[in-house]
């Protein structure tokens, strides 16, 4: 005699969650992971400087920002700087 099969569905899996990046692509020495951002909370200042070229960048920042946050604000004051 065989064992009943049970009608219970296993637990779905966990997805992991992936962390954001801390480092990024310099625009411009164009070095892979070589920009780095530092977050003051208390300053509310979020500092993103390159290990290659030693180019920098600071902006404020509120109690939501992340890391990409202060690498895009740099990129687009980057674009505007160009097109002027």
């Amino acid at each position: 005699m065989g064992k009943r099969k049970s009608k219970r569905k296993p637990p779905p899996k966990q997805k992991r969650i992936e962390a954001l990046a801390a480092t990024f692509p310099c625009p411009f020495c164009s070095h892979d992971r070589s920009c780095e951002v530092k977050i003051d909370r208390k300053a509310n200042v979020g500092t993103i400087e390159c290990r290659m070229c030693r180019e920098a960048y600071s902006t404020s920042v509120h109690y939501l920002s992340e890391a990409v946050d202060v690498y895009n604000a740099w990129i687009d004051a980057c674009e505007e700087q160009n097109r002027d």
